[in-house]
């Protein structure tokens, strides 16, 4: 059994930056792809961006590119989302999620393991 613990989470005003990190143990990491999702209250589970298992493939979504990047470190067994020029609409609970394989990163159900998220806030 996959198990994801996201941290790095935490209070920033608008215009900063935090690290997220996503540590897995308990499967083979390079066997699989990434990806961030958030979920703000009130509104559904959206993706943020995704990795492949090499690294060599990424994808993010239209609302964060230019100011997050995703990446990960196989010999740590750890995925990272950089996130800068925090905006308000940011905050979310973020979750990294873990895929065995991937025809499309942004569809949620495509992901078979999960984490329990982290707390983002952006104050303006």
């Amino acid at each position: 059994q996959v198990q994801l613990v996201e941290s790095g989470g935490g209070l920033v005003q608008a215009g900063g930056s935090l690290s997220l990190s996503c540590a897995t143990s308990g499967g083979t990491f390079g066997n699989y792809g990434m990806g961030w999702f958030r979920q703000a209250p009130g509104k559904e589970r959206e993706f943020v961006a995704g990795i492949n298992w090499s690294g060599g493939s990424t994808a993010y979504a239209d609302s964060v590119k230019g100011r997050f990047t995703i990446a990960r470190d196989n010999a740590k067994n750890t995925v990272y989302l950089q996130m800068n020029s925090l905006k308000p609409e940011d905050t979310a609970v973020y979750y990294c999620a873990a895929a065995r394989s991937l025809s499309s990163y942004v569809r949620h159900l495509e992901y078979n393991y999960w984490g329990q998220g982290t707390q983002v806030t952006v104050s303006s």
